[in-house]
């Protein structure tokens, strides 16, 4: 058996306290990645013991099981009417949802967007993978065009079915929404921007600066019907250029925060 020697060896990869084991995932599924970042940011931030999840139905429903905070179950799009009732009886938690695009931009896209245009101060980690993920692989609202799904097998006709939505330009009109970013899980440098992103939000929340909400581009494998590594780089060729990454709204007391 092989011992730390702290003399000759540097420690450079630690689990975070805040994430409870690995994920059961499917392979080459991003949720694992995004779940790291969060409870990277919520150890560094010293909140742990503060911090309540909410979250939501589809893949994003197994987070509760990964995460060492208290943690709720929303019905099905309603994760953000839920954190605003514990936000607003609980003030001082840091709230934040976990929420996937079938969930937070199609059943859920009132509650996103009246907390969003409410100012309430929550923090929203929205992951985008174009596709309903747990039930089957069927066309989300933010399914590409020409985007094979298991209910749009020859592709998205957007004269029939419209447009993917881009719920983060979307929600940037409101008044109340103070930070929304997009940012990608599909390489080093991208994961990094989206750990940035993620504490900027907490940030947002823990000086009472309003609603804040993450994007994070993310890959399914299974139901794209793709390797991982096929999947990382259909996002970057496909999801990318739809979703242009960066920060979309960044209010200017914002952008004084400076976070590294």
């Amino acid at each position: 058996m092989t011992t730390y020697n702290p003399d000759v060896e540097e420690i450079v990869y630690q689990r975070p306290k805040t994430l409870l084991a690995t994920s059961t995932y499917c392979p080459g599924c991003t949720h694992g990645i995004a779940h790291r970042l969060i409870a990277e940011v919520i150890d560094e931030m010293g909140i742990r013991e503060k911090t309540v999840g909410v979250a939501s139905v589809g893949c994003s429903v197994f987070a509760y099981n990964y995460f060492d905070t208290d943690f709720v179950q929303a019905a099905h799009g309603r994760a953000a009417a839920m954190a605003t009732g514990i936000k607003r009886v609980l003030p001082d938690r840091f709230v934040f949802t976990y929420q996937g695009d079938g969930d937070l931009a199609s059943i859920g896209s009132a509650e996103i967007t009246h907390a969003a245009l409410r100012g309430e101060n929550i923090t929203v980690i929205f992951i985008n993978n174009a596709i309903y993920g747990m039930t089957g692989g069927q066309m989300a609202p933010t399914t590409l065009p020409g985007q094979k799904t298991a209910t749009s097998p020859n592709g998205r006709d957007v004269e029939l079915q419209g447009y993917p939505i881009r719920a983060s330009e979307m929600l940037a009109t409101l008044e109340g929404a103070s930070y929304v970013a997009r940012r990608s899980l599909h390489d080093f440098k991208n994961i990094r921007k989206a750990k940035q992103a993620i504490r900027t939000a907490f940030e947002v929340q823990k000086r009472n600066m309003g609603f804040s909400m993450v994007e994070l581009l993310s890959t399914c494998p299974t139901n794209w019907g793709m390797t991982p590594l096929a999947a990382t780089n259909w996002l970057e060729e496909n999801m990318i250029p739809y979703y242009q990454l960066g920060d979309i709204k960044v209010n200017p007391a914002v952008a004084d925060l400076k976070i590294k």
